[in-house]
């Protein structure tokens, strides 16, 4: 587990470039992501060759997440973690709930903690002693010092641990990444730049790798891993035995779900297109920026990604927006999220700039906001819907800037001001978040279901296998 003392300290650095340096010396390395980032996990890839899994506390139980890391290890050497935030940071302020030391102690794993040393001397040896002796259960096994200014800055922090705390010294392994500017992955409004940008140096993994095989003792690395790591039960007792689960398909009809795959729309979890492929689909990617829409398909999923960075292509191309908006009025089965959502709204509105039309389903327009919508939520069923029955739940994440907005581009502030542009259209959750604040959400409209929340079906299997059978049952009805 690769975790860090806060958010910035560089810990995907560190993590993209041990996997890649691991990869390097012949070790088939599994990725995962700790809590619900989407971008990290690209990175993750594109050091390893491997899909990143969201392993998640708050998402997912216990057993779901030691279920994802079993299956997903398969045929794997080592499994290298990246944490999420703080090493104890996650849903809430009361628990651990969600949080990179949760997930490490589900899985047994020793935590390489990241720290910024940078302008840190003896002070070091206060954060260090700190998130080494706050929880006893966790097993902090080395520091990262990153942002070092010299060996001899290393030197100092060293010496310090061992005058201030020798037991502290003995037990850890102290390591320093010096700075490096070529090493940094540059970040926007909703994280680190993507794995595949143009101006993202394609040699910028490999120069992680390079710092990472200098600076880190990585046979030392490997054998902590392999002596450290504790051996948990899947299902210890007093634990709910929900595991991560889905039911055989229910019928042999192929089925053809297109997925929108491109720089635009990115966003997903492994896992989500697995269950999918699992409950029989056949999963077809296509790009709504630069392709036509592919034939014969049975079902739609639109995941989250920038369609605002890429407006302009996406409104150019007018033949794929037409043609998803046949598809939506078809009564065929689309799941859009997020960046999905603002796709399939009229299109995107911005001060002084021109008007980007997209697909037009949903009857609201999008805007850019300045302010983060995000964080944990949980989804509770509140109408009839073919993909959920009524009190289902499942939980999933919101983290976007974008809202809706009428055509005068006046914030939609009601939900039911959203209804009224569009009788059809049907509120399908009720959405709790942190501190239980409700809300509705969740709009349907036709066979289309489109929402800001980032679902992770692994917290609730049977949804892809009711996605896939809603399209194989369309499909049949539509042949007879």
């Amino acid at each position: 587990m690769i975790g860090g003392s806060q958010s910035g300290v560089g810990k995907t650095s560190v993590a993209v470039g041990i996997m890649r340096a691991l990869t390097n010396q012949g070790l088939v390395v599994q990725p995962f992501k700790v809590g619900p980032d989407f971008i990290d996990p690209g990175h993750h890839y594109r050091a390893t060759g491997r899909i990143s899994h969201n392993l998640d506390g708050w998402m997912l139980t216990r057993s779901q997440n030691l279920d994802l890391f079993q299956q997903a290890c398969h045929g794997a050497d080592i499994a290298i973690v990246e944490g999420v935030m703080g090493l104890f940071d996650g849903y809430g302020a009361e628990s651990e709930a969600g949080s990179t030391a949760e997930i490490a102690k589900w899985l047994g794993a020793p935590v390489l903690l990241v720290i910024n040393a940078r302008a840190l001397g003896r002070s070091a040896v206060a954060l260090i002693y700190g998130y080494t002796q706050f929880d006893p259960d966790l097993n902090v096994v080395g520091i990262v010092c990153n942002r070092i200014g010299s060996p001899s800055h290393l030197d100092r922090i060293r010496t310090a641990l061992n005058s201030s705390l020798p037991q502290q010294a003995i037990s850890l392994t102290i390591a320093g990444l010096p700075r490096s500017e070529p090493a940094t992955i540059p970040e926007r409004h909703l994280g680190l730049w993507l794995a595949r940008e143009d101006n993202l140096a394609a040699t910028y993994i490999d120069t992680l790798a390079q710092l990472v095989q200098v600076n880190l003792d990585l046979e030392k690395l490997v054998n902590l891993a392999q002596k450290q790591t504790r051996r948990v039960d899947l299902d210890p007792v007093g634990q709910p035995n929900k595991h991560l689960a889905i039911a055989p398909p229910g019928g042999n009809a192929p089925v053809r779900i297109g997925v929108a795959r491109d720089r635009a729309f990115c966003f997903y979890y492994g896992i989500n297109l697995t269950l999918l492929a699992q409950a029989g689909a056949t999963l077809i990617e296509f790009s709504p920026m630069h392709d036509s829409f592919p034939p014969d398909l049975d079902g739609l999923y639109l995941g989250g990604g920038y369609p605002e960075l890429h407006a302009a292509v996406l409104s150019k191309n007018g033949e794929m927006r037409q043609a998803i908006a046949t598809f939506c009025q078809s009564n065929r089965p689309v799941y859009a999220e997020c960046g999905g959502l603002m796709y399939l709204s009229q299109g995107l509105i911005s001060d002084g700039e021109p008007r980007y039309p997209f697909v037009g389903t949903l009857p609201f327009w999008t805007r850019m906001g300045t302010q983060v919508k995000l964080g944990y939520r949980q989804v509770d069923v509140i109408q009839p819907l073919s993909l959920f029955p009524m009190g289902e739940t499942s939980r999933g994440h919101r983290f976007h800037y974008s809202d809706m907005v009428d055509d005068q581009g006046h914030l939609l502030q009601a939900h039911a001001e959203i209804v009224k542009l569009n009788p059809l259209i049907q509120l399908q959750y009720q959405v709790r978040g942190w501190g239980d604040r409700q809300t509705l959400e969740g709009y349907q409209i036709h066979n289309v279901l489109a929402s800001y929340i980032h679902l992770h079906f692994g917290s609730n299997p049977a949804f892809a296998q009711r996605f896939v059978q809603r399209c194989r049952d369309l499909k049949l009805l539509s042949v007879s």
